[in-house]
């Protein structure tokens, strides 16, 4: 039996049993996101029994020391409140029943010959089971996605059973433009399935992303609203109040655009803007998202740089704390001209959303953590208020708070209470904890649940990657050919004045952070 506890998820089925390889097992990603969500899927009883997990990497092959740190550094993000699910006494039962379930490979991912090794580690767990489920996870850099699906495919380990899958979840960046994203497609898929694959973005396994898609289909009083009729624009943002921090490595060659816009931001943007998928199937949900990405309106390299702002933080305070410079941060160039902030003006060219603006930014040490999706609403007809003192109306508003706070606001105008007549303005929130008791989340427990059960929705397919890519190409042309233009911005602030410029042009303004 799974670890079970009084509070598990009730109606949920437990996991079919498997091996979860995990190459990078000892990379921050494992340590902060990945293994506490696992953790959070033994405490409600979603695992099966036969669950077992292989940490990959270089170091000491004492398999009981790797398992005891590797238990111990969750603990101490879990415990001490620096993980996404916040601050939670771990359960001790759960807690051993994870530990004792952790094996270790040494092995050098960049040689041919460890595949073989693995493949021995993998069947001596397997042995004696009455499944050949195996699962791996690639929490490495991105240039090593291509060589160890290689790898595994060479040692014979992704070949399906009858009586056992074999899938493979890949983090993002998914290529670092256009051309390596298709390259990277066509080196995967020579060797594994598409339904093999998982390309994993965490933010879909946020509770409201998902709920988008129920609050717009299930609630039939959005829907004839939902279009360019009613609504005037749309804002999308991301930010961070922490810097590239131990991270400037791999930062300095991606980006914010390459780190966040073809895989979160646009993955945001499809679900808010889709059309009703004939079912809940992975690839009827998947199709609509990659016609909505296919519909944004492709330009120039030079309508590109008009419709973006680039940003990179310079000295300043971080909730009273002062942050370094970018430039100054471990591993990153002196003279480096890779931005920490991105805005993008796009237009989606559907019947559903034609002339309608979309606002997107995403950026590092600015003055408050949230991602959220802003709906913005045309303005009422003020004829009936124009002689009202403070009658102007104000346009009604609806914001998906994705995090830290997760839930759905809503801005209408309201009648203030007295013998006259005086609008104002008023918000009715709904928060998650206020209506139900939930588990604390990273955002990876959904994901890798619904990859354990073989359920792909919340995953991207090659299609949407690589139309993605496609959208934010002209864009990187532009800055290839010189025209890379950086804006600095205080740390602790919201961004470059110049994205401020961008929407003031429009008659319109961001939502403060």
């Amino acid at each position: 039996m799974p670890f079970n506890k009084p509070d598990s998820k009730k109606g949920t089925a437990v996991a079919p049993p498997c091996v979860f390889v995990v190459f990078g097992a000892s990379g921050d990603l494992t340590k902060r996101l990945l293994m506490p969500a696992i953790y959070n899927l033994v405490n409600e009883g979603l695992l099966n029994q036969d669950f077992a997990i292989v940490g990959i990497n270089r170091g000491d092959p004492d398999e009981e020391k790797f398992r005891v740190e590797l238990i111990q550094s969750v603990r101490e993000i879990v415990e001490g409140g620096s993980g996404e699910a916040g601050q939670v006494k771990m359960d001790a039962q759960a807690t051993a029943w994870l530990q004792e379930r952790v094996y270790h490979f040494s092995g050098d991912i960049t040689d041919g010959g460890m595949y073989d090794g693995l493949k021995g580690k993998v069947d001596e767990l397997l042995e004696g089971k009455s499944h050949r489920n195996v699962v791996f996870y690639l929490a490495t850099a991105p240039q090593f996605f291509g060589p160890v699906v290689e790898g595994l495919g060479n040692a014979g380990l992704l070949k399906k059973e009858e009586n056992g899958f074999r899938r493979v979840i890949i983090e993002k960046p998914f290529g670092t433009d256009l051309e390596s994203a298709r390259a990277l497609d066509k080196k995967i898929l020579n060797i594994v399935d598409e339904d093999q694959i998982f390309r994993i973005d965490h933010f879909l396994g946020k509770e409201t992303v998902q709920n988008i898609m129920v609050l717009r289909f299930a609630n039939f009083m959005f829907e004839p609203i939902w279009n360019r009729d009613h609504i005037d624009h749309v804002q999308i943002t991301a930010a961070e109040t922490v810097g590239v921090e131990s991270r400037g490595g791999f930062y300095d060659k991606t980006g914010a655009l390459r780190d966040m816009m073809p895989n979160h931001m646009f993955q945001l943007l499809a679900m808010m803007t889709m059309e009703a998928p004939n079912s809940f199937d992975a690839d009827a949900v998947r199709a609509e998202k990659a016609k909505v990405i296919e519909a944004i309106r492709r330009v120039s390299p030079e309508e590109a740089l008009k419709n973006a702002v680039r940003g990179q933080y310079v000295f300043g305070e971080v909730k009273g704390k002062p942050m370094q410079a970018y430039r100054q941060s471990p591993d990153v160039d002196p003279k480096s001209r890779t931005e920490t902030y991105i805005a993008l003006k796009l237009w989606i060219d559907n019947w559903r959303w034609a002339d309608v603006p979309f606002y997107i930014r995403t950026g590092k040490g600015m003055t408050a953590r949230k991602t959220e999706i802003a709906i913005q609403f045309k303005k009422a007809p003020g004829v009936l208020f124009r002689d009202i003192d403070d009658g102007q109306l104000s346009a009604s508003r609806m914001i998906f708070r994705i995090q830290p706070d997760e839930g759905i606001q809503m801005r209408f105008s309201a009648k203030e209470p007295g013998r006259k007549v005086r609008l104002s303005d008023v918000n009715m929130n709904f928060r998650y904890s206020d209506y139900f008791k939930s588990s604390p989340s990273t955002g990876y427990e959904t994901l890798i649940y619904d990859c354990l059960i073989g359920d792909a929705t919340l995953f991207q397919r090659a299609d949407n990657v690589e139309g993605g890519w496609a959208v934010v190409q002209p864009l990187l042309d532009a800055w290839a050919a010189g025209n890379d233009a950086v804006h600095w911005y205080e740390a602790g602030s919201a961004g470059p004045k110049e994205a401020d410029d961008m929407l003031a042009a429009d008659g319109r303004k961001w939502l403060a952070l």
